[in-house]
């Protein structure tokens, strides 16, 4: 079968499209014939090596960390947390997969597994986001930031996500907000520090990009299937819509250097079969 591979750690160059062997599942796992995988900003930390002391892998590894595919042996359109995705099949822990939605088309969901539900645990588990509450959401155009936004907005919040000029810093969006907010939820590749005025006595800053002064949480998604179903209902719903840029496998190494060049907006799901 075909793979997206690393032999070593390095730059983009290192991606190889590669034909390996199919995976045989193990005990608690199932094939998945893959319809696409995802780009998610930490595959450029693993591909260089940056994330060596926490996430261990040995080399060869085939890249990839959410899957949108068929259950092989019961044809079963799912979705969920898989590494080693970025190839025409996968062997995924059966407890990490959910069924797909059916109001978006199954490729489209890969954005779930992970950009999805780091918006869902940020917007209800760490926010605790409720009606009526002042909510800012620093970073909304980028994959995880426009599904919390909907969340946000489908629990009742006040939802302000001002836009930013590439390149600036967080002082245009001091500006734009004006009275305080009882949450920030900060998905931005930049520092935090400019937005914590804005809180108000007792709101909580929610980070996924950097470690932050209290009160404030900084946390790393939790794979969750309870969390993913309850996602996938919503998208079934029309509360949460998926915008997303589909692209070839064969253009993984591309996408990562035009992540590397900040030229990726919003999320990228690689399609597998089908265009």
């Amino acid at each position: 079968m075909r793979a997206m591979r690393i032999h070593r750690y390095g730059d983009a160059s290192e991606i190889r499209e590669e034909d390996v062997p199919r995976p045989v599942p193990g005990p608690g796992e199932v094939l998945v014939r893959v319809e696409a995988t995802s780009f998610n900003p930490s595959d450029l930390g693993l591909r260089r090596g940056l994330l060596r002391d926490v996430f261990p892998i040995d080399l060869p590894v085939t890249l990839g960390g959410e899957v949108a595919g068929t259950v092989v042996e019961t044809g079963e359109r799912v979705i969920g947390r898989a590494f080693g995705a970025a190839a025409e099949y996968v062997a995924v822990p059966a407890r990490s997969l959910v069924a797909a939605p059916t109001a978006v088309p199954l490729a489209h969901a890969a954005v779930l597994p992970i950009a999805g539900v780091t918006a869902w645990q940020a917007v209800f588990e760490h926010a605790k986001i409720t009606a009526g509450r002042r909510v800012l959401i620093n970073g909304a155009t980028g994959a995880v930031g426009q599904i919390a936004v909907q969340l946000a907005r489908h629990a009742g919040a006040h939802v302000i996500a001002p836009a930013r000029r590439p390149g600036a810093d967080l002082s245009e969006v001091v500006d734009q907000v004006g009275a305080p907010v009882d949450a920030i939820l900060h998905l931005a590749p930049v520092a935090a520090g400019g937005v914590v005025s804005l809180l108000r006595p007792g709101g909580v800053l929610v980070s996924i990009t950097e470690r932050v002064p209290v009160p404030g949480v900084h946390f790393v998604t939790r794979d969750d299937a309870g969390d993913l179903g309850g996602l996938v209902a919503l998208v079934d719903a029309g509360v949460v819509q998926l915008d997303v840029l589909t692209r070839p496998l064969a253009d993984l190494a591309l996408v990562h250097r035009e992540a590397e060049a900040g030229l990726l907006r919003g999320k990228t799901v690689l399609v597998i079969r089908g265009r």
